[in-house]
């Protein structure tokens, strides 16, 4: 996950997401008791995020049942943009990110799928376009039964600052 071709190192994170066009949006509401994301020291800690577009989850179900890999990979694209903008909350400027240190990506899916990782590329190319060297991170693609709100994909990361 290098810096992408042509990819000026000069542009802001901001910028770069512009040009894919896309653009960190509002923070998404949590959908029980706790909060998006946590700083503690150097490092902010998200929440899962969801793939919630506009305040809807943007797909429901199982991954290789009703949802395919490709939509599912669209999914863990949303709940990357979902954390960056957790982040960028605790933050303010996500010019301050050193380092996408962990990327875990939760699929839920059909017992007989076994594509969570090309999911989570959803997720990790993302970061690597956005954040060039410092989006490479350690990653973990776990398939589970169910998510909350019957959600296909839940993404959580933790950043250096």
């Amino acid at each position: 996950m290098t810096q992408a071709p042509g990819q000026d190192a000069s542009r802001t994170p901001e910028e770069r997401l512009a040009a894919l066009g896309l653009a960190v949006p509002e923070v998404a509401k949590p959908v029980a008791v706790y909060v998006p994301s946590v700083r503690s020291g150097n490092h902010v800690f998200t929440s899962g995020q969801l793939p919630m577009r506009g305040g809807e989850l943007m797909l429901t179900g199982k991954v290789g049942g009703e949802v395919s890999a490709e939509e599912a990979y669209e999914c863990a694209q949303q709940c990357a943009l979902n954390a960056i903008a957790a982040v960028k909350a605790q933050v303010g400027d996500l010019g301050a990110v050193k380092r996408i240190v962990k990327v875990v990506v939760f699929v839920a899916s059909t017992p007989d799928f076994t594509g969570q990782p090309q999911v989570a590329n959803g997720a990790s190319e993302l970061f690597g376009k956005v954040f060039g060297e410092a989006g490479v991170h350690a990653r973990s693609a776990v398939g589970v039964s169910v998510l909350p709100l019957d959600s296909p994909v839940e993404v959580e990361i933790l950043v250096e600052v």
